[in-house]
């Protein structure tokens, strides 16, 4: 994955075979402690939801995401290292519990830049965002947004405390009225394709 710094990005995977990659709470929970100590040191994640077969991210790429520390040899840049770690390292915990044995996820994350500070397009930060939080709506588990224990939307809503979203950095880059409203329309179909 490459990243250019000030740009916003979607990132997401699945399972592969579109399996399952989450077995019970404790696996959520196992997986965002692995985004706290994977994902975060090397960007501002602005939005997360985590669903039984997938994941979504909200990026904003800063200088942590492209330029590795020089005491630190990677290959690539710190994020997409980050990643291949994380999703390594959660698939070694869950194969273990389950009696799994090679790839629960698929190999290639992928990436849309959904905002790109130097060209003057359109910006779908706001579309992405909002879907992001609706994923367990359009999926038929909940609902209401705040009812999915596995996202950020209850951070945005005030009714959790979550320190892994930017909450500041997304007051800025993101529209307000999308920020603290609870979106009663699902994305439509039309918006989808520009956050792919």
């Amino acid at each position: 994955m490459k990243f250019v710094e000030g740009n916003i990005y979607h990132i997401y995977n699945r399972g592969n075979n579109k399996q399952n990659i989450f077995f019970n709470e404790g696996n959520y929970l196992y997986f965002l402690r692995k985004m706290r100590k994977y994902i975060h040191p090397h960007c501002d994640l602005l939005a997360w939801v985590l669903m039984p077969n997938h994941f979504h991210l909200l990026i904003h790429a800063d200088e942590r995401t492209v330029q590795p520390k020089n005491d630190v040899p990677i290959s690539g840049n710190p994020l997409s290292e980050g990643m291949r770690l994380m999703l390594s390292s959660y698939t070694k915990g869950i194969n273990k519990q389950q009696g799994f044995s090679g790839n629960l996820i698929r190999q290639n994350t992928l990436s849309k830049c959904v905002f790109d500070k130097s060209e003057d397009t359109v910006n779908y930060v706001s579309t992405c965002f909002t879907y992001i939080h609706q994923n367990p709506i359009r999926a038929g588990f909940v609902s209401n947004m705040e009812d999915w224990e596995y996202s950020s939307y209850k951070d945005y809503a005030g009714l959790r405390n979550g320190t892994l979203c930017n909450r500041n950095l997304a007051e800025e880059l993101i529209d307000r009225t999308v920020l603290h409203t609870k979106a009663e329309t699902i994305v439509g179909e039309n918006s989808l394709k520009n956050i792919w």
